[in-house]
């Protein structure tokens, strides 16, 4: 089954109903395992050795551990001391991201592996079950599965859910 069709994201059922929230703290799947090896695979690759960033496009897919990155293009930059370390990696166009049974859909992510933390941007979407959180930005700690939400935040949430 394609990653876009997965369920997506955590919602506390504390949210409540839609909000011009500035502001609002969700959680997000499980803690990851950033320690765990990233695994990469697309449809091309292209590698810039003097800007240590290597950029892969088409049906790019991104795991590690029980995490999943999918998106049109993807950016990494590799950290100073070599090529081995990946420090982050730049999504853009159709980006889901799946933590065990909890997802997330925006048109931009960047996620920080050294510090295990993901900026969502552009029309972000969270779900868990029947569960939905909408608005503009995402901010997910996958060390400890908090994450915030800000700009016209909405949520849906369905009674006696999960």
């Amino acid at each position: 089954m394609p990653l876009h069709l997965l369920r997506a994201l955590s919602v506390l059922a504390l949210l409540g109903t839609a909000a011009p929230a500035l502001s609002q703290a969700v959680g997000f799947g499980a803690a990851s395992d950033t320690e765990a090896p990233v695994e990469v695979s697309a449809d091309s690759l292209q590698v810039n050795q003097s800007s240590g960033q290597a950029t892969f496009t088409g049906n790019v897919v991104i795991s590690q551990g029980e995490m999943r990155l999918s998106a049109d293009e993807v950016t990494v930059d590799y950290a100073e001391t070599g090529e081995s370390r990946i420090r982050s990696l730049h999504a853009t166009g159709t980006v889901t991201l799946v933590s065990g049974p909890d997802a997330a859909e925006a048109q931009d992510a960047v996620y920080d592996v050294e510090s295990g933390t993901v900026a969502l941007s552009g029309d972000v979407i969270l779900t868990q079950g029947q569960n939905v959180l909408s608005g503009e930005r995402a901010n997910i700690d996958l060390n400890t599965g908090q994450a915030n939400m800000s700009g016209r935040v909405r949520s849906v949430l369905q009674p006696g859910g999960n």
